[in-house]
């Protein structure tokens, strides 16, 4: 029954009364190894992402891979347009397909004069980039997520966008301990420590 009950948990949620004890708690826990605890606050604290040692975004990752991608499909684009047809197509592609080379010599430019290709490249880029970013956004903070635990703990629904601080260490932590953990949030200032179940 213990082993089910123990099972069943979330993690441990604790309820602070001001901004100053909550970012002196986390610093506590990131001292003491904690690695998978979480803040709730009614507006986002300066330094937090610091004192959980998270580092630099890697969406930014996603940017430049998506940038580079868009801009090679519109280089590809571009100059498979107003390049000369090859000569060898004529006998591999039907006439159809030999519509998609049409090139275009405007007076006297080369047939791949890249200045005219500037806006495509850059909106072609642009364009890549933006999805791959918010396609990153989504990747790493595990969205949608229509459920999840935290939520459970009804004091934390009905004050965590008024005039509470919360913090929740989830079990999943390698320095998780029920009884250890809980004691540890009391020592810090909590006003309440409660098990959060699943």
């Amino acid at each position: 029954m213990e082993h089910e009950r123990s099972e069943d948990i979330y993690g441990l949620g604790a309820e602070f009364d001001s901004i100053h004890k909550l970012m002196a708690a986390a610093k506590e826990l990131s001292k003491l190894g904690y690695t998978q605890w979480e803040v709730y606050s009614p507006f986002p604290i300066h330094g937090i992402a610091h004192v959980r040692r998270l580092g630099k975004s890697k969406v930014s990752l996603f940017s430049l891979v998506g940038g580079l991608i868009g801009l090679s499909i519109a280089l590809v684009m571009v100059t498979a347009i107003s390049a000369p047809r090859p000569s060898f197509f004529k006998e591999v592609l039907s006439s159809h397909l030999q519509g998609l080379f049409y090139p275009l010599v405007v007076q006297g430019k080369p047939y791949l004069g890249f200045q005219a290709f500037v806006p495509v490249l850059i909106e072609m880029t642009i364009l890549f980039a933006s999805f791959s970013t918010v396609i990153g956004v989504f990747f790493f903070n595990r969205m949608p997520s229509p459920y999840k635990s935290v939520w459970n703990w009804e004091r934390l629904s009905q004050k965590a966008m008024d005039d509470r601080f919360f913090l929740v260490v989830e079990k999943s932590d390698p320095h998780f301990s029920e009884d250890k953990t809980k004691l540890i949030l009391k020592e810090l200032g909590a006003q309440a420590v409660v098990s959060i179940r699943r």
